[in-house]
C-alpha cells in the first residue's frame, strides 16, 4: 500500500497562506526516528502523522526538530485530508487518539472546520528578566501554562514591529512565547505572533494550539466567549475561538495545495518475520 503526503495550508482562506502542514496517512504505526526524519524532510513547522484505528485514527505531530504533544493547524490539516480524499465519512465528527488526549473535528457551514482541544490557561507572573529588551516593546503583562509563555503588549502595532532576540526567546524555556495585543483591525477580537526557535520555529505561521491559551487569557479580559483571533505573521491567518468551560472550539479553514506517494526507498524499514 502506498504511503501518502499531502501538503495543507490551514487557517488559510486561500492558497499560500495560513499555516502549511504535512499529512502523512500510514498503514500502521511507524518509528518514531523515521517520522522525525520525515518532518525534517518536508520542513513544515509541524508534519501530522495519521494511522486509521478501530474507532478513532491515531495522531502524532512532528516539527523539523521534535515532537509536540499538541498542534492544531496540522490537526485542521489532518481532518481537512481525511473528509476530501473519502477517508473518512462526510458531515460526520473525526476523533484522534493524541498525547493531548481524545481531539475532535467537527465541518461546518460554509466549509469551516471546528476542532474540539483542552483550553490550557495561564496563570500570571512576573515579566521575566530582560524580557522586555529582548522584544524592544513594553509588556503589559505576562502569563504561563504547561506549554508556553504569554505576553500583552500594549498595542496591535506593537505586536506588528516585534523583531526578538530569539536567542533569549529560546532561554525562556517552555514550548514557545505567544505575544498578543487587543486588536485594532475590524472583524478580530485580539491579534497574536508565536514565535518557538527551541522547538525548531523562529515564527508560527499560524498556531491553532496557541489559541488554547489565548482564548481564555482574552475571554476574561474582554468578557466574550465567543471570539476571533488574527495571528500576525506575515502569511497570516484567522483563527475562531468559542470557550466552552474546560475546552475550546477552534474554528478555521483550509486549502489543499499538493499530494503524492512517498518513494519506495523512503517508506519505514519493517521488521522481518
Amino acid at each position: 500500500m502506498a504511503t501518502r503526503l499531502w501538503t495543507v495550508d490551514a487557517f488559510a482562506e486561500a492558497p499560500f497562506t495560513g499555516n502549511p502542514a504535512g499529512v502523512c496517512l500510514l498503514d500502521r504505526p511507524a518509528p518514531a526516528e523515521w517520522m522525525q526524519a520525515l518532518a525534517r524532510e518536508l520542513n513544515h513547522s509541524e508534519t501530522a502523522f495519521l494511522v486509521s484505528g478501530e474507532e478513532c485514527f491515531g495522531l502524532r505531530w512532528f516539527t523539523p526538530s521534535v515532537e509536540v504533544d499538541l498542534c492544531g493547524h496540522a490537526t485542521l490539516a489532518s481532518a481537512h485530508v481525511l473528509w476530501s480524499g473519502g477517508m473518512a465519512p462526510p458531515g460526520e465528527t473525526i476523533r484522534f487518539e493524541t498525547a493531548s488526549g481524545r481531539l475532535s473535528a467537527t465541518p461546518g457551514k460554509q466549509g469551516l472546520i471546528w476542532l474540539d482541544f483542552p483550553a490550557e490557561p495561564g496563570h500570571p507572573l512576573p515579566v521575566p528578566d530582560g524580557l522586555a529588551q529582548a522584544l524592544g516593546a513594553r509588556i503589559v503583562g505576562a502569563q504561563r501554562n504547561r506549554m508556553d509563555l504569554l505576553v500583552e503588549l500594549e498595542s496591535e502595532e506593537a505586536v506588528l514591529g516585534l523583531a526578538p532576540d530569539l536567542a533569549r526567546v529560546r532561554a525562556l524555556g517552555g514550548r514557545g512565547l505567544i505575544v498578543t495585543s487587543r486588536a485594532e483591525r475590524p472583524g478580530a477580537d485580539f491579534v497574536s505572533r508565536f514565535f518557538a526557535p527551541a522547538a525548531g520555529i523562529d515564527e508560527d505561521p499560524v498556531t491553532g494550539s496557541a489559541h488554547c491559551f489565548l482564548g481564555p487569557y482574552w475571554s476574561k479580559r474582554l468578557g466574550a466567549n465567543e471570539l476571533t483571533g488574527y495571528q500576525a505573521s506575515s502569511r497570516g491567518g484567522t483563527v475562531l475561538v468559542e470557550l466552552d468551560g474546560v475546552r475550546v472550539r477552534l474554528g478555521g479553514r483550509a486549502v489543499t495545495i499538493a499530494s503524492g506517494e512517498l518513494a519506495p526507498r523512503a517508506l519505514p524499514v519493517r521488521p522481518r518475520g
